[in-house]
């Protein structure tokens, strides 16, 4: 079969004044582009955290459709871009648009990003999803899975990871600069609802809100604006584990490479088993706890030991970090969310090791050795790895040919698997031991199944 020829595919060579012709040998898969040629973009949720991309890609790509459930609350951007043609369902939009569209951006709520991402890669189309990349660890397999097939740029909306601390940090635990790390602590004061009562009366659903398609695979109930508060529910939101862990998580998964456990090469089943304990302030069906504390508990992973990855969520209410991170600092620390301060209320994360210690803000965009004055003069290790020019501008020069994304699926579908076990131990709250190369909980049948939610008819990945 011959692929059809576009602007995508044609390559001018300046040097010999000829046009090219390039190829793929899977004619599904995205194309790339000429490292000067602007991407053709779609953007899928353009208000909330869409607002984002619908601010800044306007100046790095060429946005040729934008699409949203919501007309009221998209309104002020779809004006912004006149040009873009505009759409309610991403499903229309790429029928009739996928010759224009080369990539797209994710910012929906994590009830459709998989749905839509898979909608896009099979269809040979780029994707950033904004964090978490799903709504469980079966979609997060999938979309993994997927990118890999289809041989797409991929990208997900962890921002932190294309800072210049971040990459440092990274570098400075894997050479060894804290000596060996068994104890990482991290924290995040949102915590979730609690018991809430389940919205039971129907409301008159307004007409600028696409109902259907703002429930997605999510299954059918009627109307009612509380639904709209969706980081309450489960049924549509991943908490504060999805909201925050995939920033403050990010180092340790990525620093203590926890993400070698999900390769066949990663040991046989016993030794690469993740076990996660639980305590919470209630266990509820619909909603997520007021607060929880994780202990995730992480096998050897070849020249590093054993670790145990705490999680303390939960507005002030979870026993949290502070009193035991003050006594391993032998002082009080300066805590706060204004700009000023280094220790973070909000959110953070502290690495234990034989040498010293790493604390990174939720974020992970500012990552500190301590103590500050026993590691002054360190220079080392060597950079293994490249430094971004920022993380939307990573993944579009990714589209155009240049190295893979930090961040891109074959990373951040493990991250998301690993943080999002958190919420099926929650709602059981029990423990549970997951072998990630099986994708299977192995001591708890329903927490098994819960990988994996119902779509309703209809929807599918």
């Amino acid at each position: 079969m011959t692929a059809r020829i576009t602007r995508r595919t044609l390559l001018k060579d300046t040097t010999v004044g000829t046009v090219g012709l390039v190829l793929l040998k899977d004619s599904r898969s995205a194309r790339t582009y000429a490292a000067n040629n602007r991407v053709n973009l779609a953007l899928v949720g353009v208000a909330g955290r869409g607002s984002w991309f619908s601010d800044t890609m306007p100046k790095l790509a060429n946005i040729v459709a934008m699409c949203d459930v919501n007309d009221r609350r998209a309104e002020p951007y779809f004006k912004a871009v006149p040009e873009a043609k505009k759409y309610h369902d991403f499903r229309r939009m790429l029928d009739e648009m996928g010759q224009e569209i080369d990539a797209l951006t994710v910012a929906t709520p994590d009830n459709t990003h998989a749905v839509i991402s898979a909608a896009a890669i099979r269809r040979g189309k780029h994707v950033l999803c904004e964090k978490p990349l799903t709504h469980d660890v079966f979609e997060a397999r999938t979309l993994r899975e997927l990118a890999r097939q289809y041989k797409v740029v991929t990208q997900m909306g962890n921002q932190g990871t294309a800072s210049g601390d971040f990459r440092r940090g990274v570098e400075q635990i894997q050479a060894g600069v804290l000596g060996e790390i068994r104890e990482v602590h991290a924290w995040n004061t949102g915590g979730g609802a609690g018991e809430r009562p389940v919205p039971a009366d129907e409301h008159p659903r307004p007409a600028y809100l696409n109902w259907d398609l703002w429930l997605g695979p999510a299954q059918f109930r009627p109307y009612n604006s509380r639904w709209e508060q969706w980081h309450t529910w489960r049924d549509f939101a991943t908490g504060q584990l999805g909201n925050w862990a995939c920033h403050t998580m990010n180092i340790i998964f990525k620093g203590l490479k926890i993400d070698s456990l999900w390769s066949a090469s990663g040991g046989k089943e016993a030794t690469r088993t993740i076990k996660l304990e639980v305590e919470l302030s209630g266990v509820h069906a619909a909603t997520f706890p007021k607060w929880e504390i994780l202990r995730y508990t992480i096998p050897a992973r070849g020249d590093m030991p054993p670790v145990t990855v705490h999680w303390y969520n939960g507005g002030g209410r979870a026993p949290g970090p502070r009193e035991k991170i003050e006594e391993m600092m032998g002082r009080q620390l300066d805590w706060g969310d204004a700009g000023a301060k280094k220790w973070q209320d909000h959110a953070g994360c502290l690495f234990v090791g034989s040498k010293g210690l790493l604390h990174a803000n939720g974020h992970n965009t500012v990552v500190t050795l301590l103590p500050e004055e026993r590691f002054k003069d360190v220079e080392g290790p060597a950079r293994s790895l490249p430094r971004s020019r920022g993380h939307e501008r990573e993944w579009l020069d990714a589209c155009r040919g240049g190295p893979a994304a930090l961040s891109n699926f074959d990373y951040s579908g493990p991250l998301t698997e690993f943080v999002l076990l958190g919420n099926v131990a929650t709602l059981f709250g029990k423990t549970i031991e997951y072998d990630p190369v099986a994708m299977k909980v192995t001591n708890l049948a329903e927490a098994n199944a819960a990988l994996k939610r119902e779509y309703r008819q209809g929807w599918s990945l």
